[in-house]
């Protein structure tokens, strides 16, 4: 891929706008030396403004989504994606969320332009699971537990039972949930099932992967060793 379609790939501008910055001496190699659009060069040997560039395409990042941002680029509020550099929403291949958090769970949020990773995390197959902690309104009952085991319930308006779910119970209002699957709003329409209301959930872990000290606002990028542990808890 030419240089200047490479950049320009990677959200830093059209591909006009890249040729001014060649022209204006912004694009160097590692020493400082002014490049060429027609130049052979690597994407690690490249700087603007004398910044290496952003990751190439296959890029997988961890987020640590705080509450009242929205999984969208169209959505009028904050967005995630105003918390990364703006030319990521420019980036193409696109930075997709890998599934959804609502506007109020925070917590482990995945992203990647890599669309067989995207796939190969949400397929059922990878079997990922997904741990949320809970903050409840009411005193649990002490049987939602087995009921969310029993791989009966169901969903209002939804033609399927819930796939078996896990429920941890820390105190009589706070508890874990590690589910399988993602359908939307699940763990807040789990306990609207059985009469309780979610006032707090936070997404802890996917996979073998937890923020670890990542703090609200917070990303990093991924690498294989990252990739491992994500699939090390599923498949």
């Amino acid at each position: 891929m030419k240089i200047v379609k490479h950049i320009a790939n990677l959200g830093y501008g059209s591909r006009k706008q890249v040729q001014w910055m060649f022209r204006e001496g912004r694009i160097t190699d590692a020493d400082g030396e002014v490049l060429y659009a027609d130049d052979p060069v690597d994407h690690d040997n490249i700087r603007v403004d004398g910044e290496p560039l952003d990751p190439a395409p296959g890029l997988a990042i961890m987020l640590h989504k705080p509450v009242g941002y929205t999984c969208s680029t169209k959505d009028t509020g904050r967005i995630v994606y105003d918390l990364f550099p703006s030319r990521f929403r420019d980036r193409s291949p696109v930075l997709s969320t890998v599934g959804r958090l609502d506007r109020e769970t925070s917590g482990l949020l995945l992203l990647t332009d890599d669309g067989g990773l995207l796939h190969r995390i949400i397929s059922p197959k990878a079997n990922l699971p997904k741990v949320y902690d809970v903050t409840l309104a009411q005193d649990l009952r002490g049987d939602e537990g087995a009921l969310f085991a029993s791989g009966t319930l169901m969903l209002e308006s939804e033609q399927t039972p819930l796939a078996p779910a896990g429920l941890h119970v820390t105190d009589p209002r706070h508890a874990q949930v590690t589910l399988t699957e993602g359908r939307y709003h699940q763990v807040r329409r789990m306990f609207a099932a059985v009469g309780n209301h979610v006032e707090a959930l936070h997404r802890s872990r996917v996979g073998g992967l937890t923020l670890d000290g990542l703090r609200e606002g917070q990303w990093r990028i991924l690498d294989e060793g990252d990739l491992r542990r994500l699939f090390g808890a599923g498949e």
